[in-house]
């Protein structure tokens, strides 16, 4: 690590640091658990859009109803920043398209984002009732 990640690493509160860590760590259990119980439907990977999914809606529910404080590193920067996946997203899009599957790679990218979206509109709504 350069000393400039290792100076910000220690300037931030310890207590921020421990509640990423301990967020992030239920998160990719929360994933993994996740990937393991929605195996693929129809050849498209469902693991990762319902979890990109609930992790949009649960995002924008704290955002929008300005949670703040502690909340914000445990949930928001470390259960979700390890829960959600766009890297999984991606791989396993460009491993459709790469298998000529181009109908499900739409799909995938499709559902993803627009659904994804809409959990987030609907975050909206459900703080401004």
């Amino acid at each position: 690590m350069s000393s400039s990640v290792w100076s910000i690493a220690i300037s931030l509160p310890f207590l921020h640091l421990l509640l990423v860590g301990a967020g992030g760590f239920a998160g990719a259990i929360m994933r993994y658990l996740g990937s393991v119980a929605l195996p693929a439907y129809r050849g498209l990977p469902s693991g990762t859009l319902v979890v990109n999914v609930i992790g949009s809606l649960i995002l924008s529910v704290m955002v929008f109803s300005n949670t703040g404080g502690n909340l914000v590193y445990l949930v928001n920067i470390g259960a979700l920043g390890s829960f959600t996946t766009f890297s999984t997203f991606s791989y396993e899009s460009f491993r459709l398209l790469e298998s000529g599957e181009n109908r499900l790679f739409a799909a995938n990218i499709s559902l993803n984002i627009g659904a994804c979206m809409g959990a987030v509109y609907v975050g909206k709504v459900l703080v401004g009732l």
